[in-house]
Formats: structure tokens, C-alpha cells, sequence
């Protein structure tokens, strides 16, 4: 029997903020994030991806929302392999000299500590208040299938520990051919969740819509179909409106998916004006999901 959670990645998007989603009196973050509260009981913390968030920071996303709702935090970029500008790093650990962009590896060992220490610092409040659903961990589209890569993803994920780890691979030699069933069973063994996608076909980058778990928290995130998925900036890549059609199809998929798994987190990136919180409620009626943070079960 799992608990599905359906909501966004993101509620602070500029784009979703300027599209007049929020009424205008919700003016403020912590304004916005409890007025999404009251509509979705999940949320995916983005801005985690670009910079490390301080404690209070989190503890104010805390303050914000009701008992039970649920933060996926993304993993911070430098950590996942990403091409991080310096900018993002905080002041006291940005290295002397150099270009203005560094990976992971261009930093001393006690600096990259650090950082982990810094990231798991702004989780603290969130797992403390039981609002804790998974770290996200979205590695690179050049992140290819191998040994090497597997290691870097352990590695990762052990600086996760002892929180959920959800796993997002961008490489399409992970689900070639019988490589599909590898790289389950490798993330399974670890203990490490599939994060599924649905996006955009017939590029490098693209991964196919396989729904499966690994873990007891399975997780499917929604990019939408864009054409301009390799071409457009960020509004034309992520422009997408799912039809009354493909949320119906996909709510059946998602229930299946449902019966392998304790909870299922649903959530849309179509991240295009207020496209994703339209999406996310329409698919969230059609799960039987109800507003306000509340939780539905399903069984088989």
C-alpha cells in the first residue's frame, strides 16, 4: 500500500512567480511557499541545486508548512559532477585564482568537506521536523554508463547518508539495450532510488519513461515534450502542457507503480509559467490525491 504525494519542482520559480499563479497579496517566500502548501503536500527544492541553502533558510521553509508535508531536496551541482560557477560556492570557500567555473575535484579535500557539511546543515531542520523525503542526486547528461561512474555515484550518495537517496541518470547508455536491468539492480543493491523521467526522446540526454522502484520511495519527475529540449533556453525547453489524455494514461501508470512501493513522489518540472501547478493538481484529482497537504493511499 503506498502513500502517492504529487506537487512541483520548485515553488519559487520567477517565471511561475510573474505568471500570476500566486495572488498578489501572497507577496513574500514564506507567503508563496504556505499558499503552495495548502494545494500540494510535496515540493522539490531547486534552489539547492544552485547554491547551498543556510539553516535558517530551511527552518523558515519549515515554519511555513504543515505537519506532513514533504521537502525532495536537490543535491547541490559541484556535487554531482556539474560545472559550478564560483559565484555559487559560499565567499570563505571559493578558491584563489582560476577560472570562474570549477568541478568538484578542483577543490582541497577539507574545502569539498565542508560544503557537504554546509548542505547537510540546511537538511537538519527539514529531516528534524519529519519533512524529509529524498536528497536528489541528478548527475550530468556526460555522466556515461561504466565503473567509473557507478563509483562516483556511490560516492555521492555515501555523503548522503543516512538520508534517502534518489538517483537521476541523463545518459542514455544506462537504458540500452539489457543495460536497463544493471543499472536497477546496481542502484536496488546500494539501497539508492530510480528516479524515472519523463522527457523529451531521441537525444543523448534522454532516458526512457521506465517505470520501476528500487527502493521503498519511488519517484517520477515530468519534463515535459518540448522540441526545443536541446535548442531553447530554459522557458522553451520546459514548454509543455500535458493533455486531459496523457494525465489520464499516466495516472493509471502511476498507480501501477504504486503497488511496488511504499510511497510514490509525482512531480511535474514543466516549469513554463503556471503550467506545473495546473498539471500537477489535474494529475493530483486523477490519483485521488486531495489538496492541502493531505495523503491518499492505494493499494493493489
Amino acid at each position: 500500500m503506498a502513500v502517492i504525494r504529487v506537487g512541483t519542482s520548485s515553488w519559487a520559480d520567477r517565471m511561475l512567480v510573474r505568471s500570476g499563479w500566486y495572488p498578489r497579496a501572497v507577496n513574500t517566500p514564506a507567503g508563496r511557499l504556505g499558499f503552495y502548501a495548502e494545494r500540494f503536500g510535496l515540493v522539490e527544492v531547486d534552489t539547492s541545486y544552485y547554491a547551498i541553502p543556510l539553516p535558517e533558510t530551511a527552518e523558515s521553509w519549515v515554519a511555513a508548512t504543515p505537519p506532513g508535508f514533504t521537502f525532495d531536496v536537490k543535491a547541490f551541482r559541484l556535487f554531482t559532477g556539474h560545472h559550478t560557477p564560483i559565484a555559487a560556492l559560499p565567499r570563505d570557500r571559493r578558491p584563489a585564482g582560476g577560472g570562474s567555473r570549477v568541478r568538484w575535484r578542483d577543490l582541497s579535500a577539507g574545502a569539498y568537506d565542508e560544503l557537504w557539511d554546509r548542505f547537510h546543515g540546511a537538511l537538519a531542520p527539514i529531516a528534524a521536523a519529519g519533512r524529509l523525503g529524498t536528497v536528489l542526486l541528478q548527475f550530468p547528461p556526460w555522466l556515461a554508463r561504466g565503473d567509473a561512474a557507478k563509483r562516483r555515484i556511490l560516492a555521492a550518495a555515501r555523503r548522503c547518508r543516512p538520508f534517502r537517496v534518489g538517483v537521476e541518470l541523463r545518459h542514455s547508455s544506462w537504458f540500452a539495450d539489457d543495460a536497463m536491468v544493471d543499472t536497477v539492480t546496481f542502484l536496488r543493491e546500494h539501497g539508492l532510488g530510480y528516479v524515472c523521467v519523463d522527457m523529451p526522446q531521441g537525444h543523448v540526454s534522454s532516458v526512457p519513461p521506465i517505470l520501476v522502484a528500487s527502493t521503498d520511495l519511488a519517484v517520477v519527475r515530468f519534463h515535459g515534450h518540448s522540441a526545443a529540449w536541446e535548442s531553447g533556453d530554459k522557458q522553451e525547453k520546459f514548454r509543455y502542457a500535458y493533455g486531459a489524455e496523457e494525465l489520464r494514461r499516466w495516472s493509471v501508470l502511476l498507480r501501477e507503480l504504486a503497488d511496488q512501493c511504499g510511497e510514490l513522489h509525482v512531480l511535474m518540472n514543466n516549469c513554463c509559467d503556471d503550467q506545473a501547478p495546473g498539471d500537477a493538481a489535474r494529475l493530483a484529482e486523477l490519483l485521488g490525491v486531495e489538496p492541502a497537504g493531505r495523503r491518499v493511499t492505494t493499494g493493489s
